[in-house]
C-alpha cells in the first residue's frame, strides 16, 4: 500500500478520527440544546384525594424602605388577605435552625450570619435551651396545644420560639394576648419582654404583615422560608464581580423600574396607595420585566470570569431551597392555603418553582387584591 505524500497512514487515521469526534461533539452539543423532557410535573396536578393546596405568592417591596409608610396604611391590604383566609402563612426570614447551621461555618458564612440571624442568647439563657432544643420543644408543646390555651401557655410558647430563633413566631403570640397579659412571666423576663415589644414595633413585611395576620386569622405561628446556604463571604474577586453585575443591571428595564417605584412609593398617601404598589408588584409582567432588568441581564454578562452567572446561579439556587421550604410546610397538612409573603423579585421564581409541585395550585394575587 503506498502512503500520500507527506501523511502516514497512523496520521490519516487520528486526522479522521479527530474529525469524527468534532462531528460527534457539534451533533451531541445540537441534541443537548434542544433535548426537552418528556415528564411535565405541572400537568400532572391530579385532582387529588380531599382538598387541594392552594398558595398565594404575595411579591411584596420592602417596608423598612418606605419612609413615607404608615401603620394604618396596611390596614385595606391586611383586610384582604384576610378574606382570603390563609391557614398557613410563609415569611422571607432565617428559620433558627438555618442559622444554628451556619454559625457552625463562620468562615463562609459570617456576613450572613451578622444580616440575617438574631443573636437569641436572652432567650437560650432565660429558658436553658439551645436553638435545636427550643425548635424541639415548641414543637412538642403545639403538638399537645389545647382549643383555648391560657395567657401563660402563650408565654412560655413566646419565650420558645425566642429560643428558637423564630422571633416573627413569638410576636404572633405576643399578639394574641391581652395587652394586659404581655408581661413578665413563664420564661419571658424583662429582657425578653422588652425585645418583643421592639419586636413588635419594627417596619417591615414579617412584624407588621405576617405576624399581626397570622394573630387576626387564629394561627399560632408563621413559617421562617428563606434559605442562605449558597452564600459566600466574599473572595478576593468581589469588587470586580460586584462591577460587572452592577454594570449588566445599567439597562433601560432598571431605569424603567425604578422611576416605577418612585411613583408609587409618592402616592403611598393616596387612598389605597399601598395597594396600589401591591398591585403593581404583583402585575403579570412584572417577573419578566424584573428578569431583564437583574438576573436576565447578569446571565448574559461577558466577563471571562462568568461574574453574572455564578450571581444568577446563586438566586436560583436560594429560590430553589426557599420553595423546597414551603413545600416541605404545605406537605405537613395537605389541604393548606398558604400566603407567602417575599420580596417581588422572587415572586416569578417561587411560581414557576410552585407550579411544578404535582400538589400545588396557585392563587392570583391580583384577584385577591381587587
Amino acid at each position: 500500500m503506498t502512503e500520500p505524500r507527506g501523511y502516514s497512514v497512523i496520521q490519516l487515521a487520528n486526522r479522521y478520527l479527530l474529525l469524527v469526534l468534532a462531528m460527534a461533539g457539534a451533533v451531541s452539543a445540537a441534541q443537548a440544546q434542544d433535548y426537552r423532557p418528556a415528564f411535565h410535573p405541572d400537568q400532572l396536578k391530579g385532582p387529588p384525594a380531599g382538598k387541594p393546596n392552594e398558595v398565594l405568592v404575595l411579591g411584596t417591596a420592602h417596608l423598612s424602605g418606605l419612609k413615607a409608610l404608615r401603620p394604618e396604611m396596611v390596614a385595606p391590604l391586611l383586610a384582604r388577605l384576610e378574606a382570603w383566609r390563609p391557614t398557613a402563612i410563609a415569611t422571607e426570614d432565617m428559620s433558627g435552625l438555618q442559622c444554628d447551621s451556619l454559625r457552625r461555618y463562620p468562615v463562609r458564612y459570617a456576613s450572613t450570619i451578622k444580616d440575617y440571624c438574631y443573636d437569641n442568647k436572652a432567650a437560650a439563657q432565660a429558658t436553658g435551651l439551645d436553638v435545636p432544643a427550643a425548635n424541639a420543644e415548641a414543637e412538642r408543646v403545639l403538638a399537645e396545644w389545647p382549643a383555648a390555651p391560657s395567657p401563660a401557655q402563650r408565654r412560655h410558647l413566646a419565650a420558645l420560639f425566642l429560643a428558637a430563633g423564630e422571633n416573627g413566631s413569638a410576636l404572633v403570640q405576643w399578639l394574641r394576648l391581652d395587652p394586659a397579659e404581655r408581661r413578665v412571666g413563664d420564661g419571658l423576663n424583662a429582657e425578653l419582654t422588652a425585645m418583643l415589644d421592639r419586636i413588635k414595633g419594627r417596619r417591615n413585611e414579617t412584624n407588621m404583615i405576617a405576624a399581626p395576620l397570622a394573630a387576626r386569622l387564629g394561627l399560632e405561628r408563621v413559617w421562617s422560608v428563606d434559605d442562605h446556604s449558597a452564600d459566600r463571604e466574599d473572595g478576593a474577586d468581589a469588587k470586580a464581580a460586584g462591577e460587572a453585575v452592577m454594570k449588566a443591571w445599567d439597562n433601560p428595564d432598571t431605569a424603567a423600574r425604578e422611576e416605577e417605584d418612585k411613583a408609587l412609593a409618592a402616592g403611598l398617601g393616596q387612598p389605597d396607595g399601598l395597594l396600589d404598589l401591591y398591585r403593581a408588584y404583583n402585575a403579570p409582567g412584572q417577573p419578566m420585566r424584573t428578569y431583564r432588568s437583574d438576573f436576565g441581564a447578569a446571565f448574559l454578562e461577558p466577563s471571562p470570569q462568568g461574574y453574572g452567572r455564578a450571581y444568577l446561579a446563586y438566586w436560583e439556587t436560594r429560590n430553589l431551597r426557599m420553595v423546597a421550604n414551603i413545600r416541605d410546610v404545605i406537605g405537613r397538612a395537605p389541604g393548606t392555603r398558604l400566603l407567602a409573603i417575599v420580596g417581588a423579585s422572587h415572586k416569578g421564581y417561587y411560581e414557576a418553582y410552585l407550579n411544578q409541585m404535582h400538589d400545588v395550585r396557585l392563587v392570583d394575587a391580583l384577584v385577591v387584591l381587587r
